[in-house]
């Protein structure tokens, strides 16, 4: 019998990190969806991937459970989610702004946590999964002037443990991954005197 095709989902689409991994899934087979608040930077990615793109901003839980179903629809059941969002609010912590740090916690906690809880239900029925969070050297370090991103990836991180220890059990798989730099992406330009600093999402 044939081998029925995967499916995965990235959430927190870009140039960078995620579009390395839609490459080397559908590589590996794999129909993709990539999701971002903003798709048109996506076009290149799903010309070269066969990846389709849907708009999607993690934050809004009624969003993120019409993706999901959108996806079972044209798709099948997810195999893999990545979660890759992320937003940042720097400056000094007495200067800081609050709606822009809510957002930069709700993004990597809350949009986890939405998007987590809707890949669990399409998978504990079966058994099997992939839950997977990118997180970063502030997951696990707090860095001046950068607190709502160390925020975010704490909650993150402790999201990911926790699933982990409950899920895994039941068949599903859920990883949290440190990425101890910065990834090197068309729209982010490297220090004229630190050529080699960004790190290679092809790695």
């Amino acid at each position: 019998m044939a081998k029925t095709r995967e499916n995965a989902i990235i959430l927190g689409s870009g140039t960078g990190l995620s579009a390395s991994l839609a490459h080397l899934l559908a590589q590996e087979g794999f129909a993709v969806l990539l999701a971002a608040r903003s798709i048109g930077k996506l076009d290149a990615i799903c010309s070269a991937t066969g990846a389709k793109a849907m708009a999607c901003d993690v934050c809004d839980p009624a969003a993120v459970a019409a993706l999901f179903a959108a996806a079972e629809r044209d798709m099948g059941l997810p195999d893999v989610v990545i979660f890759n969002a992320g937003a940042r609010a720097r400056g000094p912590i007495v200067d800081l702004d609050r709606a822009e740090v809510e957002r930069a916690v709700m993004t990597s906690a809350m949009g986890g946590f939405h998007v987590a809880q809707q890949a669990a239900l399409r998978m504990l029925p079966r058994g099997r999964g992939a839950i997977l969070f990118t997180g970063a050297s502030a997951s696990v370090k707090g860095y001046p002037q950068s607190a709502p991103f160390a925020m975010g990836k704490f909650a993150l991180r402790g999201l990911a443990q926790s699933m982990a220890r409950e899920l895994a059990p039941r068949g599903i798989h859920v990883a949290h991954f440190v990425i101890d730099g910065q990834i090197r992406n068309p729209g982010r330009a490297e220090l004229a005197d630190a050529p080699d600093s960004m790190l290679d999402p092809d790695a």
